[in-house]
């Protein structure tokens, strides 16, 4: 007997399944939704990670980074004596300017030495393309990938640099990746940019001869023992390179490339803790909202279920597994489809951080994770609902509701609705005397609109954090660097350079600040007191004049430091004299990318106990003398770097197309597939419920155009109200994406445009307008017969 009761509510769950299939897709769809989130973004983030480990391990890469200015080769006996350091290696390094065919500016390259037979000890190079320079051949070179893509460089091709104020012509001999330069970024960039910076590895004796450095080196990488700390090693290394121009050893942590990477993935991780929950929330919402509709609607079904014989556990275990149905059709289709996605999104990012390998393999953890959470979100959802059936007695069940009130409500008594339509009168009582119905299907409404504003909003403040960045802070039109500090008797010949309309020098010193226990490692930027192209921003953007005394931080420096205006930090200058003061902040200012620290140039030289000094000049230009300007920047030998703002602009773009627009355009769709899934599944239980009130007004007389009036008048009342309530909620979803989104490199504005809203209410009132006309079709089926019979 047992086994046909089991079989006989099984047969009617598919029978009631089938019969609402409509809504089990919807209620399907968002909990899809929120599955391939889930599996897409940590199945990304744990397949880079495995990739990023496998390939740091594979090649050798560093645990210490050092930079100096000659030390002898003899050190690292010194350096690989340190307690805990496996291998030290030292080598030449240096930043020259390229001649390349295929660009009109200068380009930058990091010329890196490598053995003399062989590979590297740390940070080995993976060769995809030709070989090893041959050690007969002093200026053969492995070029990164990145930058011969960029220039179709193939083996065999040569580029001409300036070494040390000397022409040289490097002939390509392979190219090769380095764990080193993942994130391949050039001195002084914010974004990586494969046209304008590339890495050339050389065997030693060419760099050894062309800089200085027979017998020395000026670049330290160090492996540890595991286990073994850094900070004890660094403090270590620091005493030994001190009295040879070090400027402050580095763990991996801290390594360019490395950081960049892990903020990447930190805000990925953030993206895998923050949208899929909200998508499974709404989910088990709609489950929630759905099932205890349908028992509503069951009553009689339950009560003579119980009445033959079923148990509480029976039927509640009945709409329990409903539920798990609709949850498993969910989590099936999201595993798929977000492993498919998945692999898609981890080869974008791959080639974006120049892996050479890309392992890909979401555990099954994963996917076991994902249907807990969604059969979770399932139960959750209708915990309610089916504590709701398994309470109700027969007798109770089996006779009908206890209709609603019918009163003339105060609006009626003041004669405010005198003026409407009977049909009207009829969709402003039925949401008056549902109130708690109304309020579910409006609230529904509103949390569609606030994912889609949510997941919106960063595409707007990303235009405007660039318009802030690079038209009302940074508004040069080129940077140059110098390879090494110069005097201020440069400025009148960059003056003289074609094009130039204005020129403000800078100087910037590496350094370490503390307060209390928090330290952060940065640079300070010397700028004159009337400068014009550099500029920090208030809070209400408006420059803020450099003081001068004290110290101007960026608001991300100043957060990491738990700083404000009127407090002391310790600062820690990393080269020269290497001395270590305290300064005053004196203004924290708003800067969307990056994190700047500073203050007066004289202020500084007087720190640095120098006479005034300059790394590097802002340059506003002539468009129309770029061509000239860049050709006389190829043929001079002190320069280290040129920047041009447009191709930062141009690499900011690419870098947030290539990855975080993806993201956006995803979870923008997902919201989409959340607004139609939550309004359609309202309009069909809507119908569901109001079928036998239609169907008895179209027995008194009332049309089919006006029974479809009211329903649809109801929804789109509904959903007018829900709108507004969904723009409020979405601006809060925003505020806390920003907060979560906001990393050490950039962070994202609150500003969530007036498009933005426009956007995401079009999409949910569309998706009510569709929803709607599909329910709609369901009233010319209405059974006009049944209606008449009585229930009781």
């Amino acid at each position: 007997m047992k086994a046909g009761i089991v079989a006989s509510l099984d047969k009617k769950l598919l029978r009631d399944l089938w019969r609402i299939k409509g809504q089990v897709m919807a209620i399907a769809a968002v909990l899809a939704g929120g599955v391939a989130l889930f599996v897409l973004m940590l199945g990304t983030l744990q397949s880079l990670e495995q990739t990023r480990d496998a390939y740091y391990e594979r090649y050798r890469f560093a645990h210490v980074f050092a930079e100096a200015r000659r030390v002898p080769q003899s050190s690292l006996v010194e350096i690989a004596g340190i307690a805990g350091v496996q291998v030290a290696e030292g080598r030449v390094s240096a930043n020259v300017t390229l001649d390349i065919a295929t660009l009109s500016e200068p380009a930058t390259g990091r010329l890196i030495s490598i053995p003399d037979e062989g590979q590297p000890a740390l940070n080995q190079l993976a060769v995809v393309a030709g070989t090893l320079p041959d050690p007969g051949d002093p200026l053969a070179a492995v070029v990164s990938e990145g930058f011969a893509e960029a220039h179709g460089l193939q083996p065999g091709d040569t580029v001409a640099t300036v070494m040390n104020e000397r022409r040289r012509v490097l002939t390509i001999s392979g190219i090769g990746l380095s764990p080193e330069y993942v994130y391949s970024i050039g001195p002084g960039a914010l974004f990586p940019d494969d046209r304008t910076f590339g890495v050339f590895w050389v065997r030693r004796p060419a760099l050894a001869s062309a800089f200085d450095m027979e017998g020395a080196f000026n670049s330290l990488t160090v492996a540890l023992l595991r286990g073994t700390q850094p900070e004890p090693v660094i403090a270590a290394i620091d005493r030994i390179l001190e009295p040879y121009g070090g400027i402050g050893a580095i763990g991996r942590a801290d390594q360019t490339s490395h950081w960049f990477l892990a903020n990447e993935l930190e805000q990925l991780g953030v993206t895998v803790r923050v949208l899929p929950p909200i998508f499974l929330v709404v989910a088990a919402f709609l489950l929630n909202i759905a099932v205890a509709r349908l028992i509503e609607t069951e009553r009689e079904q339950i009560g003579l279920l119980k009445a033959f014989g079923y148990s509480d556990m029976e039927v509640g275990w009945h709409y329990a597994k409903m539920s798990l149905a609709m949850a498993a059709v969910g989590v099936a289709a999201g595993c798929l489809l977000g492993a498919w996605m998945g692999r898609g999104m981890t080869e974008i990012y791959a080639a974006f951080f120049r892996f050479p390998f890309l392992q890909y393999r979401p555990a099954p953890a994963i996917f076991v994770l994902a249907a807990a959470i969604g059969a979770a979100a399932a139960l959750v959802g209708t915990l309610t609902a089916v504590r709701r059936a398994v309470v109700l007695p027969p007798a109770e069940a089996m006779r009908p509701p206890a209709p609603a009130k019918f009163s003339r409500g105060p609006f009626d008594r003041a004669q405010l609705t005198a003026w409407l339509t009977q049909t009207d009168r009829i969709i402003l009582r039925n949401i008056r005397r549902w109130p708690g119905r109304s309020a579910l299907t409006a609230t529904g409404t509103a949390v569609a609109a606030a994912i889609m504003i949510g997941a919106m909003f960063a595409l707007g403040a990303i235009e405007h954090m660039m318009d802030v960045q690079f038209n009302r802070a940074q508004r040069q039109d080129a940077t140059i660097t110098f390879v090494n500090p110069r005097p201020e008797s440069v400025i009148p010949e960059i003056r003289r350079l074609p094009g130039v309309i204005d020129v403000e020098p800078f100087r910037s010193v590496p350094v370490n600040l503390r307060a209390g226990i928090r330290r952060e490692r940065t640079s300070i930027t010397g700028l004159d007191a009337d400068n014009n192209l550099f500029r920090l921003l208030d809070t209400e953007l408006e420059p803020i004049s450099v003081p001068p005394y004290g110290l101007m931080l960026a608001a991300s420096v100043a957060e990491n430091l738990a700083v404000g205006r009127g407090d002391t930090v310790t600062i820690e200058v990393m080269e020269g004299r290497r001395p270590t003061l305290t300064a005053t902040v004196t203004a924290i200012a708003e800067e969307y990318i990056g994190g700047s620290v500073v203050m007066r140039r004289d202020a500084l030289a007087r720190l640095m106990n120098e006479s005034p000094r300059l790394s590097g000049a802002y340059i506003a230009l002539d468009s129309a003398f770029e061509g000239p300007f860049h050709d006389r920047l190829k043929e001079t030998p002190a320069i280290a770097a040129i920047s041009m703002k447009s191709r930062i602009i141009e690499s900011f773009r690419t870098q947030v197309t290539d990855t975080f627009y993806q993201t956006l355009i995803i979870n923008s769709l997902f919201g989409g597939l959340i607004a139609f899934g939550v309004v359609y599944n309202s309009a069909r239980i809507m119908v569901s419920e109001r079928s036998r009130e239609l169907a008895s007004l179209r027995v008194l007389g009332f049309t089919r155009f006006e029974i479809t009036y009211i329903l649809l008048g109801e929804l789109a009342l509904l959903t007018a109200i829900g709108l507004p309530l969904g723009c409020l909620m979405g601006w809060g979803m925003a505020a806390s994406l920003a907060g979560a989104f906001e990393t050490d490199l950039y962070r994202i504005p609150l500003i969530v445009e007036p498009w933005t809203y426009g956007l995401a209410l079009s999409v949910v009132g569309g998706a009510a307008l569709i929803s709607g006309l599909i329910v709609a079709r369901r009233l010319g089926k209405l059974d006009l017969v049944a209606v008449l019979k009585a229930r009781e």
